[in-house]
């Protein structure tokens, strides 16, 4: 244990030395301005990339043998090896956080299904989900997750890290951000083709279903709130960075976070092929109350938005929209202009067998021009990274790329 402890009071110097350079404040200042949709320049930020690839490093080589320590250990050397390797627009906090520990988060769903995978270090593979709400007897069954917490054992992991850094890095529990994006939750419970089919055929037993699903949510929210497991101080939403000057609210008092005190991200991916009225009627009209409980809302995924703009400004506190590699680039700045974050989604299939430069140039180059004419606020962002053929260098150069663009 005693070597175990050295170990992460090393780790805990490094993070420390990175976190006290001055550059952390201006990237958060930079953060804020986009956000709160006064640019300085467009910010860039990389996540859900292939870690079971990256692990295999010399860097990444776990020491610790507790379970509890390990984990702390692997969150700091993701920290530090990003910061090595691709920091683009990162901010390195002076703060170690520990996830909270948290059972039955579920959002009331139930997942049964089929998986295919190639790689079973990789947490990406195929689903092939079984449908479990065909009818409205289904439908009714579905209850409210009771989500539990375990405050004193996360005590003692305070208790624990805070002997390790007293004299290093604060330590603090972090909490969890809603995932407000109903229908991926639906689309693992029923097909997207019965989906799909019944939104023209049985549009009422639809509406059930999200009214449903947004009662689940709903609850989860109210929980989440009650036990302190939200958190206003998370540094990113959907894979982008979450500083601004407009949260917590003014009249946070410091305790528990609200909703209305953080942001959410929802999305409707399986709409991709839906008309824009259809999307406003079964999306945008009925998950309004639920995005409208929180501060502000990151909106969209891979799904292509760019003709959907006018219904999404339906909802009063979004502030980013996906524009995904599918989407159209001119369109889409033209059509969201100063009032929200344009935020480019990089295709990642460009740097999963090594890095397709000139595609990758010519996607942000269409970007930054297109916001530079219409003044929308840019974030240049690459996620849903399942592989880079373990060519480790590809993320490095990508973020060379886009830092290059932004600075």
């Amino acid at each position: 244990m005693n070597r175990e402890y050295t170990r992460l009071r090393e780790l805990g110097k490094k993070l420390a030395e990175i976190a006290a350079l001055p550059i952390q404040e201006e990237k958060k200042k930079l953060w804020t301005a986009v956000n709160d949709l006064n640019p300085v320049r467009p910010m860039v930020y990389m996540d859900q990339l292939p870690w079971h690839e990256i692990k295999r490093t010399k860097e990444m080589e776990l020491q610790c043998e507790d379970p509890f320590l390990r984990s702390v250990e692997e969150i700091m050397l993701k920290l530090l090896y990003r910061w090595k390797h691709f920091p683009c627009d990162m901010v390195i906090e002076n703060r170690i956080d520990i996830p909270k520990t948290v059972h039955n988060l579920n959002y009331g769903m139930r997942i049964a299904e089929e998986a295919a995978k190639t790689d079973e270090e990789n947490d990406i593979y195929s689903h092939k989900y079984l449908d479990q709400i065909a009818t409205v007897e289904q439908l009714e069954a579905l209850k409210p997750d009771i989500i539990a917490v375990d405050p004193e054992l996360d005590k003692r992991h305070l208790e624990i890290c805070g002997e390790i850094f007293h004299d290093i890095i604060p330590v603090r529990l972090e909490g969890i951000q809603i995932h407000a994006g109903l229908w991926d939750r639906i689309a693992q419970m029923r097909s997207v083709e019965n989906i799909l089919w019944d939104i023209v055929d049985s549009p009422e037993f639809i509406v059930q279903t999200v009214q449903k699903f947004v009662d689940l949510t709903m609850s989860t929210i109210d929980q989440c709130e009650n036990l302190g497991l939200l958190d206003c101080q998370l540094q990113y939403v959907h894979s982008t960075g979450a500083y601004t000057s407009e949260l917590p609210q003014s009249n946070y008092d410091g305790g528990k976070s609200r909703a209305v005190d953080c942001w959410a991200f929802g999305m409707a991916q399986l709409f991709s092929t839906v008309s824009p009225a259809m999307h406003e009627e079964f999306e945008i009209d009925l998950l309004k109350p639920v995005y409208e409980r929180f501060g502000l809302v990151y909106y969209g995924c891979c799904e292509p938005l760019e003709k959907k703009i006018d219904i999404i400004r339906k909802v009063k506190n979004v502030r980013k929209i996906s524009i995904s590699p599918w989407a159209d680039i001119d369109e889409s700045a033209d059509r969201i202009g100063k009032d929200y974050v344009f935020s480019l989604k990089s295709n990642p299939a460009l740097v999963a067998s090594g890095v397709n430069e000139k595609e990758v140039r010519a996607q942000i180059e269409k970007a930054v021009e297109a916001c530079k004419r219409s003044g929308s606020p840019l974030e240049i962002i690459l996620k849903d990274v399942s592989t880079i053929s373990s060519k480790l260098e590809s993320l490095d150069l990508w973020n060379r790329i886009a830092m290059e663009y932004a600075q």
